[in-house]
């Protein structure tokens, strides 16, 4: 079983990154999971997701335990049916530490690594703010409180701060260049 992690800021595509992984490993014939946090399957991601539109430090609060919760179960269920699947993929895993104050960012990325699997191919889905602001305002839903174009740039910074065992796929450009990088990482996994 190979475990990936699509992780990025909002608007990045981390979710279109993750279904096009998906859908290349099962036309190869490979049983996928896949798992997007916060997952909306379970109470704690609903949680999670709902305190993630409430302004206020007591809100992100909440909505960080939730999360934390949502990945601890998604870890049980995988190391408890993970034989089942050739793939696991989890759309958002370790790099939420980058909605942290700048200054605990990396500690907490450094903690999280020590305590927590690691998977084993790590993908970073990197954007511009701007094109990930008018992609999240594209969708026409209710913004999360992490969702301006000053928070996007300073999540995008603590993001660089902590990727750099992370295997980066730029979203800047078109759908075809992005599935191009897509698959010379899916190739080079492959080869390895």
């Amino acid at each position: 079983m190979t475990w990936y992690a699509v992780d990025g800021m909002d608007g990045s595509g981390k979710t279109t990154s993750s279904d096009f992984i998906k859908a290349h490993l099962e036309s190869q014939g490979r049983k996928v999971f896949e798992v997007t946090h916060p997952n909306s399957a379970t109470a704690c991601g609903r949680t999670a997701a709902k305190y993630l539109q409430v302004p206020g430090k007591p809100a992100v609060l909440i909505s960080t335990l939730f999360y934390i919760f949502d990945v601890l179960g998604s870890l049980r269920y995988k190391r408890k049916h993970g034989s089942e699947y050739d793939d696991v993929i989890f759309v958002r895993y370790s790099l939420a530490v980058a909605y942290l104050p700048e200054k605990l960012c990396k500690p907490v990325y450094n903690l999280i690594e020590l305590v927590l699997p690691i998977p084993e191919v790590k993908i970073y889905v990197d954007i511009e703010p701007k094109i990930a602001l008018d992609r999240i305002l594209e969708r026409g839903e209710a913004l999360e409180v992490f969702e301006t174009i000053g928070s996007l740039e300073k999540t995008r910074k603590r993001m660089k701060l902590v990727t750099d065992s992370w295997l980066t796929v730029d979203n800047s450009g078109t759908v075809e260049e992005t599935q191009r990088q897509t698959l010379e990482i899916l190739d080079s996994v492959r080869a390895n």
